[in-house]
């Protein structure tokens, strides 16, 4: 069995998508099956530097990279990957597309319906309510014109949750639906990671750290977090907050922005990207996760502070909000400013809680969000779709 995975992007910027499908592939790969992964060479404002239209090895996996048409930087557009693939597709059993609204796996979508190879989709949540309203117009023409054919035409949508599940059921399409989580990889434990934590950013002993991990975008609401935070400084709640992750200049400024009218410049901290053991220090050293996105379609961000051992607070729109319930791994809240002060209010001050939640979630993720778990499922799937 030969399988291509396609994503408009792999650059390390976009956070929880590029490493989903590189710990996917390499998971399937461990498992014994061909993969190979095409995208383009796009790396935000800039290029990635790497060799084109080649098969290279990139972070120890074969990928395929083409030159992204620069004049179209959101719909990240290649001309040469649609002529390559239109003579190369033959050499795959089956495509795995990863994203919608976006011209590589549109592409490969209606090349493989034209040289009768399957293909699944993996939707990455874009079919929710919240991100069906975004560019609602563009989508819905866009919809109309490409996108329902070639989900319809799918051999399968795979969901990352039963909430993105419901999601596609409620857009109307056909194809059976395969639900399997995303995975994550457990962290090396570092020892004494709270002391190095604070000695690395200088934070004082026995203050709780706050932890946001995620792109800097508004869809995520780093926001709201903030705002949420002068209620807490008005009941001489003591915290620190960590705002790890990077986004565009305009809004990062923004953020400082409201960080400086709201005097929180002692108690907010701007860490940047972070990857690695910098990473996991923070996952380790922190206190408390804070996700208080619009929607999430699975939320990597989410399972890789659960399996740190780390209670978590996002809002309903993160579609493994039921699981995190479930688990008793953390709280569910409305997105508004109150109910969000109040949550964390309730965790930074109950030490016990924190941690119970903690390992329940840490518990739960290394048991539901294994890769080499979600590597056969999904093997499993594509063997019964080539046989079919």
């Amino acid at each position: 069995m030969k399988v291509l995975h396609i994503i408009p992007s792999i650059s390390p910027k976009l956070g929880g998508p590029t490493q989903v499908v590189l710990n996917l592939v390499m998971a399937l790969r461990e498992e014994g099956i061909d993969v190979e992964i095409a995208t383009t060479n796009d790396d935000g404002d800039r290029l990635l530097d790497v060799p084109l239209w080649q098969r290279v090895e990139y972070q120890g996996l074969p990928v395929w990279f083409f030159p992204r048409f620069a004049q179209i930087k959101d719909f990240l557009p290649s001309f040469s990957f649609t002529r390559w693939l239109w003579r190369n597709i033959r050499n795959y059993d089956i495509l795995d597309n990863h994203y919608l609204f976006s011209y590589l796996p549109s592409c490969a979508a209606i090349i493989a319906q034209w040289q009768r190879v399957p293909y699944t989709t993996r939707t990455m949540g874009q079919l929710a309510p919240w991100a069906l309203a975004q560019s609602k117009l563009r989508k819905q023409i866009y919809t109309y014109l490409i996108e329902r054919r070639n989900l319809d035409q799918a051999a399968a949508i795979h969901c990352t949750s039963i909430g993105e599940k419901e999601d596609v059921i409620n857009f109307g399409l056909k194809p059976p639906k395969i639900v399997l989580p995303l995975g994550v990889i457990p962290p090396q434990i570092i020892p004494n990671a709270q002391q190095e934590l604070r000695n690395k950013y200088g934070l004082s002993p026995n203050i709780p750290i706050i932890l946001f991990l995620s792109r800097l975008h508004y869809k995520k609401r780093p926001d709201l977090l903030i705002e949420s935070l002068t209620e807490l400084s008005k009941h001489h709640q003591d915290f620190y907050l960590l705002m790890a992750g990077s986004g565009e200049e305009k809004y990062v400024q923004s953020l400082l922005n409201l960080v400086t009218s709201l005097h929180l410049e002692d108690k907010v901290v701007f860490v940047g990207f972070v990857s690695g053991y910098a990473k996991d220090l923070l996952l380790q050293g922190a206190d408390l996760f804070v996700l208080p996105t619009y929607s999430e379609n699975f939320g990597i961000a989410l399972a890789e502070a659960m399996v740190s051992g780390l209670p978590i607070i996002t809002t309903s729109g993160a579609q493994i909000a039921d699981e995190i319930t479930f688990a008793e791994a953390g709280l569910i809240i409305d997105g508004d400013i109150n109910s969000l002060a109040q949550a964390i209010a309730d965790l930074l001050n109950n030490p016990q809680l924190r941690l119970k939640m903690g390992e329940n979630g840490r518990k739960y993720a290394l048991e539901k969000y294994s890769w080499t778990t979600i590597a056969k499922q999904l093997a499993r799937a594509y063997q019964g779709i080539i046989e079919q």
